[in-house]
């Protein structure tokens, strides 16, 4: 919303700050000792001796089935420890997917749990494996629906579950797929009430959250913690690589933390520009969401940085500025003037900070050899005043615009390509020019993770937003375009993010993907979607984090992991 006066603007800023809770961990990251140095040369040394062990594992002759080595690898990638054995699974995978075993005829196991174990591993590191795997377990005779005994086997209907999400446009076996583990799950009978508490555990979760959709590094922490009950059942080196790996890696987020908390509390914005939301653990959390591993630490420093502005920006927009000078502010950043002379104080200031974490990336990123960041920074951000400068008009325009002009704003306005670029530059070799001009030219799953962002923002949030005074949201667009209830829009709406997940997942393949872009990139540009469906599933938890997003953020980024000797 932009506010029409100066007045306006000061009931925005007062209503801003009684409907939004800041956190207050700012001092916590800062001035906290998390684990003394001794406890993580501990872990460290730990962790280099454990996993000669567990590459010799997946190096060995041992396996000798293809099921085999898909249950070790995926065991391996779940505990969160695959970042120390990156090519040794890729080589695993690529011998698998290169020696024709991941055709239907040529699976070593005809279960459906080891079937769609295969389908999902593959997929997952973007081979185009076929979904027609599964017709095996459908009726012949009744074309489109599974075998009923099916419905016994929870283990395989986990499986298949998991498999299917990552279904592609046309692929009406997995939408099948999903129906049906998801009824079978779901019974409530005589055999489901015998299941061990262990079991019924992973069966909730699985359904709340499938694997594709969940944050990485939550999924870890859960299977870690599951894989610990197997008793009999698991291999207890693996286990304490995964508890030491864990710790070691939140110590070093906590390290980070504080140099990026010293840097928001320097600033001071949550004093001088009050009005926005004050989320700088909350952006963090969304950073380690999106790239968790230790490789990526200057991508989620720059990302938590310019994301933590974009916010800011998000609210200025919304709540605060007048709309001469929401207009003011988006062409002092079009010409990219830095003298910013007419601009009110408090624009300076953020638009200032902008331009310093610019520049202080622009540093880095030359060091580096790749000087072109930087005017890739800027016309990210360019494109994203445009975008929240087209709503501020529509508010102050009272304007209802279609479902189809909200969404092409939309795809800019939700701040995903900014994101994505954010955390491109931090990425070093992984990003080379190419990988900027590709993403600049709007490729398909840059529009469909914006989309997805946008609606899902707009379904859990849009109430509350029109009741505090906010530009229509896609559920407004949508109900008077096509003269529908708000049910109904909701309904349409979450049907299109389910599209722009197929979206995704069909560029996600390899095949799909220019050579310029990497894995790395692409697995950036998915995390950023995985965040934002647990963050804002059934409510805005990046709002209102004071909720299940706090005790997410405390368990990845506060509390370790206890360690026993195995």
């Amino acid at each position: 919303m932009a506010c029409s006066n100066a007045s306006s603007s000061a009931a925005a800023q007062e209503r801003r700050t009684a409907d939004f809770h800041p956190t207050v961990w700012g001092d916590f990251f800062l001035t906290r000792v998390f684990s003394d140095q001794q406890a993580v040369n501990e872990w460290n040394v730990g962790i280099e001796a454990l996993k000669e062990n567990v590459k010799a594992m997946l190096l060995s002759a041992a396996p000798t089935t293809t099921s085999e080595k898909l249950k070790l690898i995926d065991v391996v990638e779940r505990l969160g420890i695959g970042y120390h054995f990156e090519e040794e699974i890729e080589e695993q995978l690529r011998q698998i997917y290169h020696h024709g075993n991941h055709h239907p005829n040529n699976v070593d196991d005809d279960d459906l749990f080891t079937v769609a174990l295969h389908f999902r591993l593959l997929r997952q590191h973007g081979y185009n494996v076929p979904s027609d795997v599964f017709k095996r377990f459908q009726n012949e005779e009744e074309e489109g629906t599974f075998k009923e005994e099916l419905g016994s086997d929870v283990e395989g209907m986990m499986g298949l579950y998991e498999a299917a999400h990552l279904h592609m446009h046309g692929e009406t076996i997995l939408d099948q797929a999903i129906e049906f583990a998801t009824t079978r799950l779901s019974r409530d009978d005589d055999d489901d009430q015998q299941r061990e508490l262990l079991v019924a555990r992973r069966v909730a979760h699985v359904l709340k959250r499938p694997l594709r959709k969940g944050v990485e590094r939550h999924e870890q922490l859960f299977f870690i913690s599951v894989y610990e009950q197997m008793e009999g059942d698991h291999d207890a080196i693996l286990l304490k690589l995964a508890k030491l790996s864990w710790n070691s890696l939140q110590h070093s987020y906590q390290q980070e933390l504080r140099s990026i908390t010293q840097w928001w509390i320097d600033l001071d914005f949550a004093t001088k520009l009050s009005f926005a939301r004050d989320r700088l653990i909350e952006v963090y959390f969304w950073a380690v969401g999106a790239m968790w591993e230790p490789k990526f630490s200057m991508a989620r420093y720059i990302l938590t940085k310019l994301t933590m502005l974009v916010s800011i920006n998000d609210d200025m927009y919304d709540v605060y500025g007048t709309i001469d000078e929401l207009e003011l502010f988006t062409a002092t950043v079009q010409r990219w003037d830095t003298s910013m002379k007419d601009l009110p104080e408090y624009m300076k200031l953020l638009y200032g900070a902008i331009i310093d974490v610019l520049d202080e990336v622009d540093a880095i990123t030359t060091r580096e050899g790749r000087p072109y960041c930087l005017d890739y920074g800027k016309q990210a951000e360019k494109n994203q005043m445009r975008a929240y400068l087209a709503e501020a008009r529509w508010f102050a325009e009272g304007k209802v615009p279609t479902i189809e002009e909200y969404r092409r704003v939309g795809v800019y306005s939700c701040t995903y390509p900014l994101l994505a670029y954010s955390a491109l530059a931090g990425m070093g070799d992984k990003a080379p020019k190419e990988a900027f001009d590709w993403l600049l030219a709007d490729p398909k799953i840059l529009v469909a993770l914006s989309d997805h962002c946008r609606l899902m923002d707009d379904i859990v949030s849009h109430e509350f937003e029109q009741k505090r005074g906010h530009v229509s949201s896609s559920v407004e667009c949508y109900m008077k375009q096509h003269d529908v209830s708000r049910v109904e829009a909701v309904d349409a709406l979450n049907r299109t993010v389910e599209d722009d997940w197929k979206v995704i997942n069909e560029e996600c393949l390899d095949i799909n993907r220019p050579d310029f872009v990497s894995k790395e990139a692409i697995s950036m540009l998915v995390g950023l979607v995985r965040v934002m469906e647990v963050i804002y599933k059934d409510f805005d938890g990046y709002t209102f984090s004071n909720t299940t997003t706090m005790d997410m953020m405390n368990a990845l980024l506060v509390t370790p992991i206890e360690v026993v000797a195995p």
